[in-house]
């Protein structure tokens, strides 16, 4: 049976057909991600005097962190998600999105390899740093400004071998445009606010630090 996925020589033997639409899974993901970050918001409203930027940012960490293990880790763990006859959500998400990166549904193992790392390290790190913001832990900042190391070097890693491998792997510019770099682009340019923010609360404490010792 045949597969929707570029390259057309793309061997994927024992392939099972999508059985869910786009938009029921991009409404049952949305749907759950909406409720993360709304019920982390309500919560993080009595965690104490938190500022807005804490709150958003304890919203973001959840959000990522679930999304690295309870998204990206099925992924990892399951290479014969394409295969399943009777497929949970999970399988069809990656199926849907391998429209736009057929390196998932091919199981390149650079691409495995760096949603490894990141839903097994990233994302219950991620989770951490919600009780980091919450608790005010002291290695609040220096634990979110190396997960964003984390994600921006994942990033790097993902776009980097896209293009040396042939950058060639979506069924068409929407699913270029919205899955490979629109889907992606939030662990870039969320993670460097996050990092250069974390980075002037280092510097600024050790500066304090400096100043007291003298």
């Amino acid at each position: 049976m045949g597969h929707p996925y570029a390259p057309a020589e793309l061997e994927l033997p024992g392939y099972v057909p999508l059985q869910l639409s786009q938009g029921e899974i991009l409404v049952s993901y949305l749907g759950a991600s909406v409720f993360v970050l709304l019920a982390v918001w309500l919560v993080s409203g009595r965690c104490g005097r938190l500022s807005k930027i804490d709150r958003m940012l304890m919203c973001w960490w959840a959000f990522t962190g679930l999304t690295h293990i309870m998204i990206e880790g099925p992924f990892v763990f399951t290479p014969n998600f394409f295969k399943k006859g009777n497929p949970n959500f999970f399988d069809e998400v990656w199926k849907e999105y391998s429209k736009g990166d057929s390196r998932y549904v091919a199981r390149d193992t650079a691409t495995v390899t760096v949603e490894g790392i990141t839903a097994v390290l990233e994302g219950p790190a991620s989770l951490l740093a919600v009780y980091a913001i919450a608790s005010r832990k002291s290695f609040s900042h220096i634990l979110q400004f190396t997960i964003c190391l984390g994600q921006l070097y994942g990033c790097l890693v993902y776009f980097i071998t896209a293009y040396l491998d042939g950058f060639n792997f979506w069924v068409s510019p929407f699913y270029f445009w919205a899955y490979f770099i629109g889907a992606n682009s939030f662990w870039i340019w969320i993670p460097m606010l996050i990092a250069i923010r974390s980075w002037k609360k280092i510097c600024a404490a050790f500066q304090t630090e400096k100043v007291k010792t003298k």
